[in-house]
């Protein structure tokens, strides 16, 4: 998205807003206060509430298409090793994101306002569709198998994620962790969910063991 300076203070400050009490619990009214920014403003620039989470959503999931067209155009690097990449890449922006996340979730799993939830599945299924030409690349190329079943894929990647950053505190205490800091449990919790979902990947697109 084409954005002005304006525009994208006003997006992030709805982003923290909506991700600290929820859609419905922040009225434009706040964001403007928060960005310092009259109520005008954002219905110049957004329209509405529900056009500005649209927005945030096209921010915030675009990059992912054009990411992931680059690397189906790089040749440096076989089908599963672009594939790693992404993982590794959606694991950073989880952890570095976490406002945005928490609110993807809120979205998905209250399902209050249908418009919303609509621009959600419409930036998932665009990202998707781009994804599923990576796969293909990589089955034309033998490396990769037939008949994957994208979506239930992905949903993998998004839910082991999603799980992990909602219970980070259980799966400290549960593996005695609770004593480091969390610089290095954030190290620890990157490389580890790096490798669980590289595993399963592997077992889902492969022939290898």
């Amino acid at each position: 998205m084409d954005l002005n300076d304006k525009q994208i203070q006003i997006i992030i400050t709805a982003e923290r807003l909506f991700a600290e009490r929820g859609f419905d619990g922040t009225s434009v009214r706040d964001i403007a206060h928060e960005a310092g920014v009259n109520i005008a403003m954002i219905s110049y620039y957004f329209g509405s509430k529900e056009k500005l989470m649209e927005a945030l959503l096209e921010w915030r999931v675009g990059e992912i298409k054009i990411r992931v067209e680059s690397l189906i155009k790089d040749n440096r690097y076989t089908p599963l090793e672009k594939v790693n990449m992404l993982i590794d890449e959606h694991i950073d922006r989880a952890m570095q994101k976490q406002s945005f996340h928490k609110i993807m979730v809120s979205v998905q799993v209250t399902n209050k306002n249908p418009s919303i939830l609509k621009a959600a599945n419409k930036v998932k299924v665009r990202n998707a569709k781009v994804i599923a030409e990576l796969i293909k690349d990589g089955q034309k190329k033998g490396v990769f198998k037939k008949n994957i079943d994208l979506i239930l894929m992905l949903n993998t990647l998004v839910g082991t994620v999603n799980q992990n950053m909602m219970s980070l505190d259980y799966y400290r205490e549960f593996n005695g962790q609770m004593d480091m800091t969390d610089e290095s449990f954030q190290i620890v919790i990157k490389k580890r969910l790096s490798i669980h979902i590289k595993k399963l990947f592997k077992a889902m697109l492969t022939n290898e063991s």
